[in-house]
């Protein structure tokens, strides 16, 4: 089968071609998997840290992908909940151990043995992957396989921030940054607070005028002073300055929630200007979000179909995941970044 693979780490601002078009072998399984042949697979920015190293994959050649829609092919014999034919997604949560405390409590983005879907397993930059069928997801009809990809994880990921912030109807909600993510988010917002104000802030203006096309409240650069205090902010950027911004932006008693795996080198300048009085006092929150539930998913997906949440999506074959990752690098964003993989899905 064809893949995308990688085979190193790589400094993206030298190398430009970091994934590797080969022909490998067709994936074998065990009786409680299923094998998926592959549809479509979202382009997300935790490729990019696998790629320069901040989160690497758990070993070499590696398959990534995390956002995979796909029809199951294939499947064990201790296989139940899923037939032949139907259409599944697979998200960053790829297994865990099913038994510790935090397993026990749906809490398994926390488990000690958290593997990542393309990261410590192959995934979907390939035409088939594997999974076990209790970590394979139905995919509601309402979504194309395209406009699938990125609920899987840009979607669920975020609507788990926004459950993270404890945010009420009406209260004033920001997103700093504005990609696949936020971009998402901002339509379940709209959804489930249709009274709240909605905040952008992004360096780019394309970003600001989409965010306002999208029914954003406001939108400006992050130094920009926004009309109002914010109750929440979600913080989906790559870097540190936006944090320390955003924490200025927010409202006595505010949260913070930064959405991502990691963050890039930090502006240890930028860090030291953080000042406790100004920026932290009054009891203002800072939440990481850590990888996302079973259930995170399954909610968002039920929802996204209620609200008919689709996202904005540029498309690509396999082929050319290395421009659509040089893409996301350099900032050429709107909505979420796709891979075509089976022509007639």
């Amino acid at each position: 089968m064809k893949a995308m693979v990688l085979k190193q780490l790589w400094d993206l601002s030298q190398y430009h071609s970091p994934l590797e078009l080969v022909e490998i072998p067709y994936p074998s399984y065990k009786n409680n998997q299923v094998v998926v042949e592959v549809v479509t697979c979202g382009v997300c920015r935790t490729e990019l840290d696998e790629i320069e190293g901040r989160t690497p994959p758990s070993f070499f050649p590696m398959i990534l992908g995390h956002e995979i829609i796909g029809r199951v092919v294939e499947k064990g014999s201790r296989v139940q909940k899923l037939s032949l034919g139907d259409r599944v997604g697979i998200a960053w949560i790829h297994s865990s151990c099913g038994h510790c405390s935090f397993c026990l409590e749906g809490r398994e983005n926390l488990c000690a043995e958290f593997k990542a879907t393309g990261r410590d397993a192959h995934g979907g930059y390939a035409e088939y992957t594997v999974i076990e069928e209790d970590f394979a997801f139905p995919i509601p009809f309402e979504f194309s396989d395209e406009e699938a990809a990125p609920l899987l994880c840009a979607g669920a990921v975020g609507y788990r921030s926004l459950k993270l912030g404890n945010v009420k109807n009406g209260m004033n909600i920001g997103f700093s940054g504005f990609g696949a993510s936020a971009h998402l988010v901002m339509k379940v917002a709209q959804y489930l607070f249709p009274s709240s104000k909605l905040y952008v802030f992004t360096r780019n203006e394309k970003e600001r005028t989409f965010a306002r096309e999208l029914g954003a409240t406001w939108a400006g650069d992050f130094e920009e002073e926004p009309p109002e205090k914010l109750h929440l902010i979600i913080d989906t950027t790559p870097a540190w300055k936006p944090v320390v911004l955003s924490l200025r932006h927010l409202e006595r008693g505010g949260r913070l929630v930064i959405n991502a795996i990691r963050k890039e080198k930090p502006d240890q300048d930028f860090l030291l200007k953080l000042s406790y009085s100004e920026d932290l006092w009054m009891e203002k929150e800072v939440k990481s979000v850590a990888n996302v539930t079973r259930t995170d998913v399954q909610q968002f997906l039920q929802l996204a179909a209620e609200a008919l949440i689709r996202p904005e999506v540029q498309i690509y074959p396999l082929e050319d995941a290395n421009k659509a990752l040089l893409e996301l690098k350099d900032g050429k964003i709107r909505g979420a970044k796709v891979l075509r993989i089976k022509e007639n899905g």
